[in-house]
C-alpha cells in the first residue's frame, strides 16, 4: 500500500515537513468555506429580499436550498472520494462551489440565486467529507493528527458563528453579493494548490452502489426539506400538517428504510453497516446530531433576539457571535494537545455538562436582558463546552475505519451536523413561535388592543427562552449519548493494542486497563 506521507506524485512530504502545515491550511480553509456558507447569508436576507423581490415564503429557500443538497449528497460525496480518489473529488467540489458562488453573486432573479445555492450545496457535499478523510490519510496517527483534527474541529465548530460575523460585515460595508463572491478566491486558490500539496488516495476497486445512492440521497434530502418547512411560522401557523411537509417526511422514512435494507444486502454498499457497528463511532455520530440540533437553534433565535428585541444592526448581531467563535477556537486548540492523555470520553462528558449548563443559562433570557447581562455569559459557556467536544468527537467518529471507508465515516459526521441543524430549526421554531403567538393572543384578549412594542418583546423573549429550554433538553440527550456509547480504550505503551479498540489509541503510562 502506498505511504500517504511520502512525497510521491504530489503527495505530502514526510512527517515534520512544512508541506503538512500547508496541507492543513488548504483543508481547513475549504471546510470553513463550506460550513460558514450555511449561515453567512442569514444576515443578508433582508437586503437580498429587497434586491431580488423575493416573496416572504420564498426567501427561506436561500438557506434551505443549500442545506438540502449539502445534507442529501454528503454520503454520496464521501463514498465517491473513497472510490475515485479523495483529492480528485475535493478539487472538483471546490471548482463546483466556486463557479456556483460566482453565478449566485451575479444573480438577477430569485430563481437563479436559489438554483446556485443548491449547486453550492453539491460542491459542499463533495468537499466536506473528503476534507476530513484527507486529514486521516495525510497526517500520521498521534500528535500531528490530533493537532490537525483540533484545527479542523475549531473551524467546523466556529464556522457558523464566523459566517454570521462575515455576513454582517460584508452586507453592511460592501454588498450582499459579496457573501457569495468571497468564496471564489478561497476556492480557486485551494483548488490550484491541492494537487501540489495533498496526497491522492488510492482508488478502491468496486462498483458504485446506485440503488443505495438514490435511496440514501433522496431520503436525507426529503428529511431536510420536510423539517426545514415544517416549523410553525412567526404568525403562529403550524406547517407540520401541510401536504408537502407530510409527503416529504413520509418519503424520507420510506426511502431511508429502503436504504438500510439495500445496504445490508449489498456486496459493496454506499454505507457499510460495519461503520455503525462500533459503539464509539455510533456515539460520536449521535452526539453530533444532538449538538447540531441545539446549536443551530440557538444561533438562529439568538440572531432574532439581537435584531428584533435589542434592535441590533446586521453587523452588530454578527459581531455578537465573535466570543463564541474565539472561545471555540481556543478550546479546540487546547483540547488537541491534551486529548492523547485524557482520551475522548472524558473531554466529551465534561464538554457535554458545560454545554448543557450554557443552554440552560440561555433559557433564562427575558425582554429586559441585555447582551452583557443575558447573552455573553451563556455564549462563552456554551462555546467552551462545544470546544471540549468537537475535537474528540471528530477523532472518535473517524477512528478504527479502514482507509477505504474513511470518506464515508467523515460524511456521517457532516450528515449529522446538517440533519441536526434542520431538526433544530424545525423543533425549536415550532416551540418558539407557538409560545409567541399564544402570548400575543392572550395579551390582545386582555387589553382589547393590538400588542404594543413592549408586549411583542415580552412575547418574543418568552418564546426564545422556551426554545432555549428545549435546546437544553437536547444537550442533555447529547451528554447521555456520550456517556453511554463512547467507550475508553487505554493501552499501556509497552502493550499491544487489543482487538476492538478504535483506530486512535490514547496511551496512558501505568494504566493496564483496556476496554473496547
Amino acid at each position: 500500500m502506498t505511504d500517504n506521507t511520502a512525497p510521491i506524485d504530489g503527495q505530502a512530504s514526510p512527517t515534520g515537513s512544512p508541506r503538512l502545515g500547508l496541507a492543513l491550511v488548504l483543508i481547513v480553509m475549504a471546510q470553513l468555506m463550506v460550513v460558514l456558507d450555511a449561515t453567512i447569508v442569514m444576515t443578508a436576507l433582508p437586503r437580498i429580499q429587497r434586491a431580488l423581490t423575493f416573496s416572504g415564503s420564498g426567501l427561506q429557500w436561500v438557506v434551505t436550498g443549500y442545506a438540502i443538497t449539502f445534507g442529501g449528497l454528503l454520503l454520496l460525496g464521501g463514498r465517491a472520494g473513497d472510490l475515485f480518489g479523495r483529492r480528485r473529488i475535493f478539487v472538483s467540489g471546490l471548482l463546483v462551489f466556486s463557479a456556483a458562488s460566482v453565478a449566485g453573486g451575479l444573480a438577477q432573479s430569485a430563481g437563479m440565486l436559489i438554483a446556485m445555492r443548491a449547486v453550492q450545496g453539491v460542491g459542499g457535499a463533495m468537499i466536506a467529507p473528503t476534507a476530513l478523510a484527507l486529514i486521516t490519510t495525510t497526517f500520521p496517527e498521534g500528535t500531528q493528527r490530533n493537532r490537525a483534527m483540533g484545527v479542523y474541529a475549531a473551524m467546523s465548530g466556529s464556522g457558523a458563528a464566523i459566517g454570521l460575523i462575515s455576513g454582517g460585515l460584508l452586507t453592511t460595508y460592501v454588498s450582499w453579493r459579496w457573501v457569495l463572491f468571497v468564496n471564489v478566491p478561497i476556492g480557486l486558490i485551494t483548488a490550484a494548490l491541492a494537487p501540489r500539496v495533498l496526497p491522492e488516495s488510492p482508488r478502491n476497486p468496486g462498483r458504485f452502489d446506485l440503488p443505495g445512492a438514490i435511496t440514501g440521497t433522496g431520503g436525507v434530502a426529503a428529511l431536510v426539506y420536510g423539517l426545514s418547512n415544517a416549523a410553525t411560522d412567526q404568525h403562529g401557523v403550524s406547517h407540520w400538517g401541510d401536504v408537502g411537509v407530510v409527503i416529504s417526511l413520509v418519503a424520507a422514512v420510506v426511502l431511508l428504510a429502503l436504504f438500510v435494507v439495500i445496504e445490508r444486502r449489498s456486496a459493496q454498499p454506499l454505507l457499510p453497516m460495519r461503520i455503525l457497528a462500533h459503539s464509539t463511532r455510533a456515539g460520536a455520530y449521535l452526539t453530533m446530531l444532538c449538538l447540531a440540533t441545539a446549536m443551530f437553534g440557538i444561533f438562529f433565535f439568538m440572531t432574532l433576539f439581537l435584531q428584533n428585541v435589542l434592535a441590533y444592526s446586521p453587523i452588530q448581531s454578527g459581531l455578537a457571535f465573535l466570543p463564541f467563535a474565539a472561545t471555540t477556537i481556543v478550546m479546540s486548540e487546547i483540547v488537541s494537545r491534551i486529548v492523547a492523555r485524557l482520551g475522548p470520553r472524558t473531554l466529551m462528558v465534561a464538554g457535554g455538562v458545560i454545554t448543557a449548563g450554557g443552554t440552560l443559562w440561555f433559557s433564562m433570557v427575558t425582554e429586559h436582558s441585555t447582551y452583557l447581562s443575558g447573552l455573553l455569559g451563556p455564549v462563552v459557556v456554551t462555546a467552551t463546552g462545544f470546544g471540549l467536544i468537537f475535537v474528540p468527537l471528530t477523532i472518535a467518529g473517524t477512528s478504527g475505519v479502514s482507509p477505504a471507508d474513511a470518506g464515508v465515516a467523515a460524511s456521517l459526521i457532516n450528515t449529522g451536523q446538517q440533519v441536526g441543524g434542520a431538526i433544530g430549526l424545525a423543533a425549536l421554531g415550532t416551540v418558539v413561535w407557538t409560545v409567541v403567538s399564544n402570548n400575543l393572543k392572550v395579551q390582545a384578549a386582555a387589553t382589547g388592543q393590538p400588542p404594543s412594542a413592549a408586549m411583542l418583546n415580552q412575547a418574543l423573549a418568552d418564546g426564545f427562552g422556551r426554545g432555549f429550554l428545549i435546546a437544553f433538553g437536547i444537550a442533555v440527550l447529547a451528554l447521555a449519548a456520550t456517556a453511554t456509547l463512547i467507550r475508553p480504550c487505554w493501552v499501556r505503551p509497552d502493550q499491544p493494542v487489543p482487538v476492538g479498540c478504535p483506530g486512535t489509541h490514547w496511551r496512558r503510562p501505568r494504566l493496564a486497563r483496556a476496554t473496547s
